[in-house]
């Protein structure tokens, strides 16, 4: 499916998505895209159906031809605070404001959100494999997202982050369950899966 290059013509939007908010560590990050209208950008797909290869092509492609993108996190820390879901409209409420052109229609990937000063919004569920520029912004946020948990892989990599980039994955519950959480894991999650308790 060709995914459409616009929400409409009349104003300035940019697409908002995040990744990582199912995650048990590290950060949600979110990002915000404005597409250039005369710069056309092939093969950009909701993040989870595109090779990795192809994404990290395309986040280069994206970051050269768009005409202003904004990446942002917030950390395990504040996730706790504000709970997931607030933590991923503020990560991308920072997206936001990174953009060096101010939109006027934000194109929302879900069914809610927090508004963003006066800014107009519209939220597109599964807008990733719908719009553009949100499929170029979800690229944005996982490959940021994946390169920050190979970081922080080579501190705690028990925990195999390289692979599973904090998803509750059996292994990566059968570790917590071992070892502990690190200072990267979400205290505010349930971080052992109820099957695994049983199991042991």
């Amino acid at each position: 499916m060709n995914l459409k290059r616009f929400f409409q013509k009349e104003f300035l939007e940019a697409g908002c998505d995040e990744a990582g908010r199912g995650c048990l560590a590290g950060p949600v990050f979110a990002a915000a895209v404005i597409l250039d209208d005369k710069k056309i950008i092939k093969g950009l797909d909701d993040s989870k159906k595109l090779s990795k290869k192809k994404r990290n092509d395309l986040r280069k492609e994206i970051e050269d031809k768009a005409k202003s993108f904004g990446v942002a996190f917030l950390t395990n820390q504040e996730i706790d605070k504000y709970n997931i879901l607030k933590s991923s409209f503020m990560a991308m409420h920072k997206a936001i404001e990174k953009l060096n052109v101010e939109p006027e229609l934000l194109l929302i990937d879900g069914n809610r959100f927090i508004p963003f000063k006066k800014i107009n919004h519209e939220c597109v569920v599964k807008g990733d494999g719908k719009f553009q520029s949100i499929a170029a912004a979800s690229i944005l946020a996982k490959t940021y997202r994946d390169e920050f948990m190979l970081k922080i892989h080579n501190e705690f990599p028990e925990y195999n982050w390289e692979q599973n980039k904090g998803y509750p994955t059996n292994a990566h519950c059968e570790v917590i369950m071992k070892s502990g959480a690190t200072k990267y894991h979400r205290m505010s999650f349930t971080l052992i899966k109820k099957q695994l308790e049983l199991a042991f």
